[in-house]
């Protein structure tokens, strides 16, 4: 891939980010996403336009090129792969990984890609349970809904979204309720302000926007 400056790659990045929730992106996405203001989304939007790497459609929304979809998919790649170095290997907190991964994405060669893939034998997920772009592993995401849709019993953690990752405080939350994909939890009851779930030492109360972009499967 070809050296661009970071921040070209991170608007790539988030807004391949945006589709996978499912969410047209379009530019206020991306100012809400990125913490930036409008003007200097606007400006770098047209930037991205202007390189080739994204067109703005008729509704305002924006859409990757063939070109600037190979960059963005390239980027969360080596992101996810990089989360799960950190978790797997060094074994930095989960809640923690992807404001570090954010650091280490822009400067992971290919060559070091190709080691990291071997090294952690080709993982399907990040540890938030996101899908590694070109990974030969399927990830296990049959029959997942968001937390906050389930009735009370068992349940195993699927995904985070990439939206709660950037949230600290979230995190957090997640990290001590022990809502990490993979583990298993029990949904005690559903509030307005959120759903109650059993910890290994107590009931923790997820509040309700977490709960709507935490994603989960019946056991």
């Amino acid at each position: 891939m070809a050296e661009m400056h970071d921040a070209t790659e991170e608007y790539l990045e988030t807004i391949l980010e945006i589709e996978e929730e499912g969410v047209i992106p379009i530019r206020a996405r991306l100012v809400e996403r990125l913490g930036l203001s409008a003007a200097a989304v606007s400006e770098q939007v047209n930037r991205l336009v202007g390189q080739g790497y994204a067109d703005l459609l008729d509704d305002r929304s924006v859409r990757l090129t063939d070109s600037g979809r190979a960059i963005a998919t390239t980027i969360v790649r080596r992101h996810r792969l990089a989360e799960r170095l950190l978790t797997d290997v060094i074994g930095l907190e989960w809640e923690k990984v992807h404001r570090e991964a954010d650091r280490w994405e822009h400067a992971i060669s290919a060559e070091v890609e190709e080691k990291l893939v071997e090294l952690l034998g080709d993982p399907a997920t990040c540890p938030h349970g996101n899908p590694i772009p070109g990974s030969h592993n399927r990830a296990d995401t049959i029959g997942s809904v968001a937390l906050a849709a389930v009735a009370p019993g068992q349940i195993r953690i699927t995904r985070v979204s990439e939206k709660i990752e950037l949230d600290d405080a979230a995190m957090s939350i997640l990290a001590q309720a022990g809502l990490i994909p993979g583990r298993e939890s029990s949904v005690v009851r559903v509030e307005k302000s959120g759903v109650v779930v059993k910890g290994a030492d107590r009931e923790h109360l997820v509040p309700m926007a977490i709960a709507q972009l935490t994603f989960v499967a019946p056991v």
